[in-house]
């Protein structure tokens, strides 16, 4: 996967109830790495509305939760995806027919937890989206070929 000089690679982060990690990736992405990544986020299972932890979560740390919605693995969502992030905690290849463009985080499913865990998911998510932001940066600068 390489990013152009001007484009943006589609990311989609997946957990189960598009209620916590994934609106959470989604956020962060939106903020952090819109140079590089489009965001967007879906459930296996969706659970029909953003836990109000992960907005607040959000919130505190500076990042809007504005536009965040829990909705369906859609095809085309998948379909126009160039990496979908799976944090559902199923392996990809247990979880999608077509597994080539997922790649797997295993992060902790923070929903019904207290803040504090809340707090700790999202600063692993962060980080994990700064150092995927960063890869795409260096490979939009160094030309494949």
């Amino acid at each position: 996967m390489h990013a152009e000089a001007n484009s943006r690679v589609k990311v989609l982060f997946i957990c189960i109830g598009n209620s916590c990690r994934s609106p959470m990736a989604e956020a962060i992405a939106r903020q952090d790495a819109a140079d590089v990544i489009e965001a967007a986020s879906a459930g296996l299972s969706p659970f029909g509305a953003v836990a109000s932890l992960t907005k607040r979560t959000l919130e505190a740390n500076g990042y809007s939760a504005q536009g965040l919605d829990s909705k369906p693995l859609a095809p085309a969502l998948w379909d126009a995806a160039d990496l979908v992030i799976n944090m559902s905690g199923r392996a990809r290849e247990q979880a999608f027919h077509a597994w080539e463009k997922v790649e797997d985080w295993r992060v902790e499913d923070p929903y019904g937890a207290d803040a504090g865990q809340y707090q700790r998911i999202f600063g692993e998510i962060e980080r994990r989206i700064r150092e995927l932001a960063e890869k795409l940066r260096r490979q939009r600068e160094t030309p494949q070929g």
